[in-house]
């Protein structure tokens, strides 16, 4: 039985596309790597992320080492970003029934938990954060250890290639959005266990 419903941050609660190029674009300007246009969303969505760093010329060894940075740029463009139609009342509903929630994600605990609070969101029990981006299979590890829950105990939903890899590496199962970051050309070789198209689909599945 489901216990912990995990949810990724960026792409999957919120919808931070346009405020991450922002901040992505002042990294290019400091660091001389490509800038993105906003007509160029649809193309990078069908990228992996090797394939996006390669994309705009800067080496992804260095992605983990101007994370800081690039979230520090994200926390002042916040006024901007939005929870995705539905997430909240979904969110509400799910805690309501008795599901606890969290968050695991590589954005800023800081700036995940100012969101939230600005928004009202409530009953997020956990965020736990790491600016490693291929390193959620250790959080995920760790907070199951942590809360003593067995692996058939969690569900995580995420939108993004990497989060599916996270999840078989822990062995918990995965619902992937449709609405995130990531098509599904990028995913359906990893075959996510569910798929879904609105938050309200969520409740459906735990």
């Amino acid at each position: 039985m489901i216990k912990y419903i995990i949810f990724d941050f960026d792409g999957t609660l919120v919808d931070s596309m346009e405020i991450g190029i922002t901040a992505i674009n002042k990294l290019a300007e400091k660091y001389k790597f490509k800038k993105l246009k906003h007509e160029e969303v649809e193309h990078l969505r069908g990228l992996s992320i090797p394939e996006i760093s390669k994309y705009v010329n800067f080496p992804i060894y260095k992605i983990p080492i101007v994370a800081v940075e690039f979230y520090s740029l994200y926390k002042n463009l916040m006024k901007d970003l939005v929870l995705f139609d539905d997430m909240k009342e979904s969110l509400e509903k799910l805690k309501k029934k008795g599901y606890e929630l969290a968050i695991i994600s590589s954005n800023s605990e800081n700036n995940i938990r100012e969101f939230l609070r600005n928004q009202g969101v409530r009953g997020i029990r956990e965020v736990i954060c790491s600016s490693n981006i291929f390193g959620k299979d250790k959080m995920i590890k760790r907070f199951l250890k942590e809360y003593k829950l067995k692996k058939s105990e969690v569900i995580y939903v995420g939108d993004e290639h990497r989060d599916i890899v996270a999840c078989k590496a822990t062995g918990i199962k995965i619902i992937w959005v449709s609405w995130g970051f990531d098509t599904i050309d990028i995913v359906k070789d990893m075959k996510p266990d569910y798929i879904i198209n609105s938050p309200k689909e969520i409740f459906d599945i735990v």
